[in-house]
């Protein structure tokens, strides 16, 4: 049996209830998006703050088809054989910050190991395709490790984007229990690390919740203190599906208020930390504070 049927379900808290779409910009903006023919994470991820962030008119834009090679735990995007790389990605995402009118752009990809750079140069079309019409736009891109090449994380970086994400997504102890080789935390602490070295802002995400102790999110915060990761989210992790790991925890918001206070004293210059907080929510007021820094 999976650990999900084995282990009987936590009761959602009170401060965790999502309120169902009511304001006219949601549906225009899954009007649009549909239009385009974008995918988004926010949809392949099944993200809780999908009626408030297009009621914003936001969304995280996710490249290279909604497919992924891998297939972590906690994951609620497709995984599998993806299929062949749409050469007009680039144009309906460009178009799509257009029509939403977009100074902040979030892009992220599936994880395709199939592709010879990991799906970097479609990372960098798009980037400067957005930059080339819209100069004053800031991008920020939510990357796979790559398989580690440090080539292909150059041709990202080499494309402009204003902020490198890539998530350690849970401590080194759990990675085993998420069907995560335990030596691609040490991989992905060297992409933000190469990433820095390159001299971008670096950001990094976790989820708790899934069975970790505090002294492993404090070893992980440290971890990336230690490759001058910038900014930081921190979030609850849920249940998508009954495939997906168990909520072993739900921490309370004075928890994550902890949690945040304990990364501002290690020096991280900003920090998202809440229940419902992803790893591009509020992506644009994380980034407006760190420049207002420097």
């Amino acid at each position: 049996m999976e650990a999900s049927e084995k282990a009987p379900r936590i009761a959602k808290p009170s401060w965790l209830k999502v309120k169902l779409p009511t304001h006219k910009n949601f549906f225009k903006v899954s009007e649009l998006l549909n239009q385009k023919g974008v995918h988004t994470i926010c949809q392949s991820a099944k993200c809780p703050n999908i009626s408030k962030c297009w009621s914003e008119k936001t969304a995280t834009f996710l490249i290279l088809g909604d497919i992924c090679t891998r297939n972590c735990r906690f994951c609620a995007v497709k995984s599998g054989k993806p299929k062949p790389l749409s050469p007009n990605e680039p144009d309906q995402i460009t178009g799509a910050v257009e029509s939403m009118g977009l100074k902040y752009v979030v892009i992220t990809s599936v994880t395709r190991d199939d592709l010879d750079d990991g799906g970097a140069s479609f990372f960098s079309q798009t980037v400067k395709k957005i930059k080339d019409k819209f100069p004053d736009v800031k991008i920020e891109v939510l990357i796979p490790d790559f398989k580690g090449s440090q080539e292909a994380l150059k041709k990202v970086f080499d494309s402009g984007p204003s902020v490198i994400n890539h998530n350690l997504e849970v401590p080194y102890a759990l990675y085993s229990s998420i069907n995560r080789e335990p030596k691609n935390y040490y991989r992905s602490l060297k992409v933000l690390k190469n990433a820095k070295n390159m001299g971008a802002y670096a950001k990094s995400g976790i989820m708790v919740g899934l069975g970790e102790k505090y002294k492993h999110i404090i070893q992980t915060l440290k971890d990336l203190r230690s490759v001058s990761c910038d900014l930081l989210t921190i979030g609850q992790y849920l249940q998508a599906t009954k495939s997906n790991s168990p909520v072993k925890k739900y921490y309370s918001p004075d928890e994550f208020n902890y949690l945040k206070n304990k990364a501002l004293n290690m020096d991280f210059n900003q920090v998202e930390s809440g229940p419902l907080v992803r790893s591009s929510f509020r992506a644009h007021h994380l980034y407006n504070r760190l420049i207002k820094t420097h």
